[in-house]
């Protein structure tokens, strides 16, 4: 975007010799991204950090200043220039992490049938997809498996009956996805597959659908603001299709 000279923005941020605030300079690249020159002052000790914000009652820095009004502070300013919604149009959910995860895998699993087999159009490519999906998901439950283990607690029917399956679940899905994505074990990670997804899916469908329960899903972890619903049947069902199809691959021999 061009700069227009005559778009002034005045910027108070820390800048200390052991510290430089990460949101100041987020906030001096968005003013000059949209235009502004910015009068960029430093507050290069505690004390003139702390005496500027006495001075202009304020609790934290970055401040930015417009026309000789504050601003406030980095997502003030970006709700300033339009790039986010005023506060209280904003929502708390996010399907963000779950987007990422199943696009990054999709793409992975893509990048592998290309390499195996030079095409990405096979139904192993459709199977490393779920079984990629299943792994990283695993891995962002198993950062903080107690506070997993908790929100898992809201509407998961077995761990409300025998509260160790919520500390053990991650690590199954965990199990079962590696598993499957090394083509091994199969008399393992089948069972296992198909028995946490069947749970998981008459868990959400009952909580969501049949209780019309308002919860935040565990599918990426116990801090996550993805709603409960739609994703985490997806999982589950993921999970039921791989458990089946590859239990009966081996059947069949």
């Amino acid at each position: 975007m061009p700069k227009d000279t005559n778009k002034t923005a005045v910027l108070h941020r820390m800048v200390m010799p052991d510290h430089t605030c990460p949101f100041g300079l987020k906030s001096k690249d968005l003013l000059e991204r949209y235009g502004y020159e910015v009068e960029d002052h430093h507050l290069k000790t505690k004390d003139e950090t702390e005496a500027f914000k006495r001075e202009h009652d304020v609790e934290t820095t970055p401040q930015t200043f417009i026309d000789g009004k504050r601003v406030g502070g980095h997502d003030d300013l970006r709700i300033f220039l339009g790039i986010d919604p005023p506060k209280d149009q904003q929502s708390e959910t996010s399907y963000r992490p779950v987007i990422a995860i199943f696009c990054v895998c999709a793409l992975l699993a893509l990048g592998l049938a290309w390499h195996q087999f030079g095409t990405v159009l096979t139904w192993q490519s459709v199977k490393w997809f779920i079984s990629l999906s299943m792994t990283v998901l695993a891995i962002q439950k198993l950062q903080d498996v107690e506070q997993f283990s908790t929100m898992f607690l809201n509407y998961d029917l077995l761990a409300k009956h025998w509260v160790p399956y919520g500390k053990i679940y991650p690590y199954g899905e965990a199990l079962a996805g590696i598993l499957m994505t090394a083509g091994v074990l199969t008399w393992v990670s089948a069972p296992v597959a198909l028995f946490i997804g069947a749970i998981g899916a008459v868990s959400v469908l009952k909580a969501v659908y049949i209780d019309k329960r308002e919860l935040k899903c565990a599918c990426v972890g116990g801090d996550s603001n993805v709603p409960l619903g739609f994703i985490s049947l997806t999982e589950n069902l993921m999970m039921i299709l791989m458990g089946l199809v590859m239990g009966l691959h081996a059947i069949g021999g």
